[in-house]
């Protein structure tokens, strides 16, 4: 379902990637296992190698997953779920996420924790800067119901709604049309 439009910049891609590792529509799930979670973050170099994935690191980082696609249907209009924002919270905690400076003085954010934990803080430290890059709110989740794919909005005036026009924005017009011939 990937369409190159929808790609975020920089490493916010990777945020956006992570959203989608469970494709709700076509009932794909990449985080089915420990070990699926383990491959995925290391293909992605946000885990070490070595680190041992558990079922308690399967469920967190999928509450930290559903908790993002959560925020990203608040930028596309939906009402902000407060539990979300506590489940990201308690990751960002679990992460040990800390200020950290280089040897010329620029400062990031950076999780103290190793293993899984540790990378999902990853995740949200690219959140944080994507933030203050203005990038952030761009990244959207589609609001048909059984789609909600992660994409990044690349309009001029930051308007896009649907993953594509061509599926589930033509889903919705249908639908309308249907309701008010309905009448």
């Amino acid at each position: 379902m990937t369409h190159k439009r929808q790609e975020a910049p920089g490493r916010l891609e990777l945020v956006r990637e992570f959203v989608n590792t469970a494709d709700l529509e076509g009932g794909d799930e990449e985080l089915a296992s420990p070990a699926g979670l383990a491959r995925w973050l290391q293909a992605h170099d946000l885990l070490e190698s070595d680190a041992e994935v558990g079922e308690k690191d399967l469920e967190r980082a999928i509450a930290a997953r559903e908790a993002l696609r959560a925020q990203l249907k608040a930028h596309n209009g939906s009402d902000r779920d407060p539990e979300a924002v506590a489940t990201l919270h308690e990751a960002a905690n679990r992460a040990g996420i800390g200020l950290s400076f280089d040897d010329a003085g620029a400062s990031r954010l950076e999780p103290r924790t190793p293993g899984a934990d540790g990378a999902i803080g990853r995740l949200l430290t690219i959140v944080h800067e994507a933030e203050h890059e203005g990038t952030w709110a761009r990244l959207k989740a589609c609001p048909w119901h059984t789609c909600q794919w992660a994409f990044y909005d690349n309009t001029k005036n930051a308007s896009g709604v649907w993953c594509t026009m061509e599926v589930c924005g033509n889903r919705a017009k249908a639908k309308a049309y249907r309701e008010r011939h309905a009448r």
